[in-house]
């Protein structure tokens, strides 16, 4: 085990900076506890190449090719040109693609067409993505248009109101000529009226148009993707051989079966047997989870992660998974879209061992599954808070001045010194393990009715269970916040954020397009917009600076009650042309005065607006029977180092897959 600190600031570059995190307590952990955790990490770095083939149709084949540059260029790497590519290349691997990971915008290289060409055929052929015959000048040909011309699939994921979303993204969910008008009808036709346990249909396939005719292409070992998901159940295999308990490894070895037959609804049986595993000291997810990549929502993406609890730190989340039928009956929504009984619900704080897929580089913070509505309500839910990638970005702000410019007075700024990291975890717990798992449709509503607002107005659902119950008394009577005003820390960072500082992840003339930056805008303006007769919030001018003011936490309180209210019952009725109205007017325009202003004022700090994580290396230790006796930890691989290792050594789809 290295004992040597570890630094959580590593490389900086672009708009992103790389963060390490540490995961104390694994050497404590039995040696087949962390002999499951490394099969488990390799079954989530096995899926990595998945991922980059469905961000892009050209994303492996740019990989391979600006890999091999950066490795074998042999001309002059200190020219502007090469260092432009070394900036590009660690953006694309970050963002799994050529698209930005948050903002879903193509990259533009700053190195010229001219010199890409050149140093492309100056490379040794068996180190290029080349197809049957294809020579270097038809690689480049088929490459340039799509990395230079901003013309060419500029959005991986576009949300535009009134566009075609399915033609306009360049995800490569949907096959050429697919409409979007097409792919609903295709799914609503799968769908049965009223089924009241629907699976999540399109959830795990390409949807392609073969002679006029729309198929699916599922992903499964004998179907698309084939190649990286044998290797994932390879080691998922391994996994289920020294799985902590039975439950466990029936929960593996359902995975296996669903990978193996890419039937949904054995995706829901292991859904299930998931949820009701709560003992094992270890967990993980591995597969086809979140939807955000869809304009339409309906196609997940691959991701995977290890982990084991955190005991300690989860005493507080069982707290809340413990009291979540009170939190149920006393929500400000219609008693018609509460629960009667709150099922399964489960929640601790974990330590992530290792992120893959769709939660690397960049992760979540706090996770809640399932997605499935039926499941939900019927089940439970699971969530986790991921302490050590918190304790990670806690460190890495200590001191940057971002609060120091933007909070408004010394008070304040005293208040989210105090309270700030602890309001942000217990939101995030509320968030995750009660606000996702709150409320429920109505009988007849189908879960995809609010289509690509859905995702949205599902965040601000949890975000406002939180915000609403982070002043509530349960919270000091459950001994979870050390003081009954702490709340007021996580108000004012919420209200900073959606109407100020979450500016700085988008580049001037844009608009809000992220999901989650969509969400906090839509609840802080309109909070703000509703409370201005009563000055509630307030932005106001100092020394030529904008700053948040709030006057009445109390009343804040009751407006983001209001809110709850309102988006609960959007999302239990499926009503699309309130959640378009909600999301359009509050959650997508940018005040461009005010814009220039926030983004002036990060330049300032040299700060970087996104942050991401190297993963530790796990070395498996052998006896003379070549059998796993322990597993070490190390943490100092380099940024370039294990991106490349991981191109190396998970390489597990063709470069070309048309």
């Amino acid at each position: 085990m290295q004992t040597k600190p570890v630094s959580y600031n590593d490389e900086q570059f672009a708009d992103l900076q790389m963060l390490r995190y540490r995961v104390d307590g694994f050497e404590n952990l039995k040696p087949a506890q962390k002999e499951l955790l490394y099969y488990l990490s390799e079954a989530a770095l096995t899926g990595r190449d998945i991922l980059w083939d469905q961000n892009g149709k050209y994303n492996l084949r740019i990989r391979k090719t600006l890999e091999a540059l950066y490795t074998h260029y042999k001309g002059d790497r200190e020219s502007a040109d090469f260092k432009a590519l070394e900036i590009y290349l660690k953006r694309v691997w970050f963002s799994n693609g050529i698209h930005h990971h948050y903002g879903c915008d193509k990259f533009q290289p700053a190195f010229s067409e001219e010199f890409f060409r050149k140093a492309v055929k100056q490379m040794p052929v068996e180190q290029l993505p080349l197809s049957g015959s294809q020579t270097a000048d038809e690689l480049c040909d088929t490459l340039v248009p799509v990395i230079f011309d901003p013309k060419v699939m500029p959005k991986r994921v576009n949300e535009a109101d009134g566009t075609d979303l399915v033609q306009t993204s360049a995800c490569n969910y949907y096959g050429e000529g697919v409409t979007q008008a097409e792919a609903e009808t295709f799914y609503n036709a799968m769908k049965k009226e009223n089924d009241p346990r629907p699976v999540m249909y399109g959830m795990n396939s390409k949807l392609v148009k073969t002679d006029g005719h729309l198929t699916e292409q599922t992903w499964k070992a004998g179907g698309l993707y084939g190649s990286a998901i044998r290797r994932i159940i390879y080691w998922l295999e391994k996994a289920a051989g020294v799985a902590e308990n039975e439950k466990q490894s029936a929960v593996i070895r359902k995975l296996i079966e669903f990978y193996r037959s890419g039937d949904l609804k054995t995706f829901d049986e292991y859904t299930i047997l998931w949820l009701q595993e709560t003992q094992a000291q270890t967990d993980f997810t591995n597969g086809f989870t979140e939807t955000y990549g869809d304009p339409l929502g309906l196609k997940a993406s691959w991701e995977g992660y290890a982990n084991f609890k955190d005991r300690e730190a989860t005493a507080r989340t069982e707290k809340l998974s413990a009291n979540a039928q009170w939190f149920e009956d006393h929500s400000p929504v219609d008693a018609r879209f509460k629960k009667a009984t709150c099922k399964g619900v489960s929640a601790k704080v974990i330590k992530t061992v290792i992120l893959g897929g769709d939660l690397y580089p960049a992760s979540a913070i706090g996770i809640n599954r399932p997605n499935s509505n039926w499941i939900r309500a019927e089940y439970g839910s699971k969530s986790v808070t991921i302490g050590n990638l918190t304790d990670a970005y806690n460190k890495a702000a200590h001191g940057n001045g971002f609060l120091q410019e933007f909070v408004i007075d010394a008070d304040t700024l005293d208040w989210l010194d105090r309270y700030q990291d602890l309001s942000d975890d217990l939101h995030t717990d509320l968030h995750e393990c009660l606000g996702h798992g709150s409320g429920k449709l109505l009988p007849g509503v189908d879960p995809d009715a609010l289509k690509a607002y859905g995702a949205t107005i599902e965040e601000a659902r949890a975000d406002l269970f939180g915000l609403y119950y982070l002043p509530d008394p349960k919270l000091t009577e459950l001994g979870l916040t050390p003081h009954e005003e702490a709340y007021k820390a996580q108000y004012y960072g919420y209200m900073m954020n959606g109407l100020l500082t979450q500016m700085v992840r988008i580049e001037p003339g844009k608009e809000i397009e992220e999901a989650h930056m969509r969400n906090r805008a839509l609840i802080a303006r309109w909070a703000y917009e509703q409370g201005q007769e009563e000055q509630v919030t307030e932005l106001v001018e100092r020394h030529g600076k904008t700053y948040v003011k709030i006057n009445h936490y109390e009343k804040l309180r009751k407006l983001f009650g209001r809110l709850l209210h309102e988006i609960q019952r959007i999302k239990s009725e499926g009503d699309y042309e309130a959640a378009r109205y909600m999301v359009e007017r509050y959650g997508v325009k940018v005040d461009r005065r005010l814009h220039e202003e926030v983004l002036a004022r990060y330049r300032a700090l040299h700060l970087s607006p996104y942050k991401g994580f190297i993963n530790p290396v796990y070395i498996p230790v052998y006896n003379e029977r070549h059998e796993i006796t322990d597993v070490r930890v190390e943490y100092g691989e380099a940024y370039d180092a294990q991106m490349l290792r991981y191109s190396r050594d998970y390489a597990t789809l063709p470069y070309v897959n048309e």
